[in-house]
């Protein structure tokens, strides 16, 4: 009944859209690349729906040498697409620097200086992504320390220390100080330098432009960008939105045919400002709307308390997802939930610990909007954080060390806080059913 109700909405909304529209060209979506038509998702003339997870270590693995694991990456694939995955959200440059919380090696080694292997690593994911018929979000930079980002850019142009919070512990200033960096003239330069590099290169292993592959669904503009902290000012403000609008832009100029994204978490990265997060995703140039859910990180939630504190925080989170969906309709746009996680239980970190209260939420968060994706509403899919796979944590205090395997949290958290292990079987059996029937919104299965 439900696939059957989403085929009708879709074929709906899509007809009118079109009314008035006799187009000479193609229809979006008619060549393969993943398109917005009214406020859905579109492929091969095919309403199309994320059922995708977080791997942003992807071009890692796919490295052919050093870091690289080709043959992991290979596996890691397929059970993804046996377990329903069409997407993946892949960091696709990273920025070398002194910080201990932050990942190495790194694609730019110094502004204009590329480590071939890693862009190489991408090539082979795109590659082996096209073969599963699988898509894949590439976010150009992090609000975050924990690939260089933004702190180390403004290290590279002003010579402030890189400022690593996992060290200082104040985030506040952290995130001011980040904000820095949308004014820099020397830092905007080299970031699109890079976005240049990327947007324009050709792959490798397929010899195809990544402007012409179509198992690239968006170009994102970072990981999480904020404005500032929790006060940012109105001035700030101004400099986060014009900073979106003018970079989606310049990458729209770069490649028109795939969309641009910009990687906000929503209300949580926009200072509570719900007209900021309206207004930083009105540009054209940027497709759809993305937002995360983060309940234990924004204090809602005890897992360690799990039975008191678990009421209150599905509340919030509910409320918090429906918000999000509700501002999409305002701006006719979809949205994604690109990142949602849950720790352990108990809050632990080792691998053999239960996933109960984790699988619970996820299937609250997966209900709510397969609920309102079978609507019709503007909703594009999801992306759960993150897939830790085969990987697994090195050390005793589950930090992770260079030359340790890759997981879903990245060095700036414990290995296995949030990470879906290919040995949670609850878990996986939780996804693969939220994934099948999404799908089913599509006219069938995948």
């Amino acid at each position: 009944m439900q696939a059957r109700l989403g085929r009708i909405v879709f074929a709906t909304l899509a007809g009118l859209a079109s009314i008035g529209g006799a187009a000479a060209q193609a229809a979006p979506g008619d060549d393969g690349f993943v398109a917005v038509k009214g406020s859905h998702f579109v492929r091969k003339g095919q309403p199309y729906y994320i059922a995708g997870t977080n791997l942003w270590y992807g071009g890692y693995l796919g490295a052919p040498s050093g870091v690289g694991q080709r043959a992991r990456l290979v596996k890691e694939l397929d059970q993804l697409k046996a377990l329903g995955i069409n997407n993946v959200r892949v960091l696709a440059v990273s920025e070398k620097t002194a910080m201990k919380s932050a990942v190495s090696p790194a694609t730019t080694n110094a502004p204009g200086q590329y480590d071939e292997q890693l862009l190489q690593g991408l090539d082979f994911l795109m590659a082996e992504l096209g073969k599963r018929d699988m898509t894949a979000v590439l976010y150009l930079n992090n609000f975050w320390q924990w690939s260089g980002g933004m702190t180390q850019y403004l290290n590279w142009f002003t010579g402030s220390p890189a400022h690593d919070p996992n060290a200082s512990k104040d985030y506040e200033r952290f995130m001011a100080e980040n904000a820095r960096f949308y004014g820099n003239d020397k830092a905007q330069a080299a970031y699109r330098q890079v976005i240049a590099r990327i947007v324009g290169r050709v792959n490798t292993v397929t010899g195809k432009p990544y402007r012409d592959d179509p198992a690239i669904l968006s170009w994102q503009l970072a990981n999480e960008p904020r404005p500032g902290n929790s006060k940012a000012t109105k001035s700030e403000k101004t400099v986060y939105i014009k900073w979106i609008a003018d970079t989606a832009r310049y990458i729209r100029s770069l490649d028109a045919r795939h969309m641009v994204s910009s990687g906000s978490e929503g209300l949580a990265g926009s200072s509570q400002d719900e007209q900021l997060y309206l207004e930083a995703h009105r540009t054209p140039d940027i497709a759809y709307l993305t937002y995360h859910l983060w309940p234990a990180n924004w204090g809602w939630f005890d897992p360690k308390r799990a039975d008191q504190t678990w009421a209150g925080m599905m509340d919030k989170s509910l409320h918090y997802l429906n918000v999000h969906i509700d501002d999409a309709k305002r701006l006719g746009k979809p949205i994604v939930l690109e990142e949602f996680g849950l720790n352990r239980d108990g809050a632990s970190f080792a691998i053999g610990s239960g996933t109960a209260v984790r699988d619970r939420f996820y299937g609250e968060v997966f209900g709510l909007i397969q609920q309102r994706a079978a609507k019709g509403e503007p909703i594009a899919g999801w992306n759960f954080w993150a897939w830790g796979g085969a990987g697994r944590a090195a050390n005793a205090d589950y930090w992770w060390k260079p030359g340790n395997d890759f997981v879903g949290d990245p060095p700036q958290e414990e290995q296995g806080l949030y990470s879906v292990f290919d040995s949670d079987a609850a878990t996986l059996k939780v996804i693969g059913a939220a994934a099948q029937r999404l799908h089913g919104l599509e006219g069938g299965e995948r």
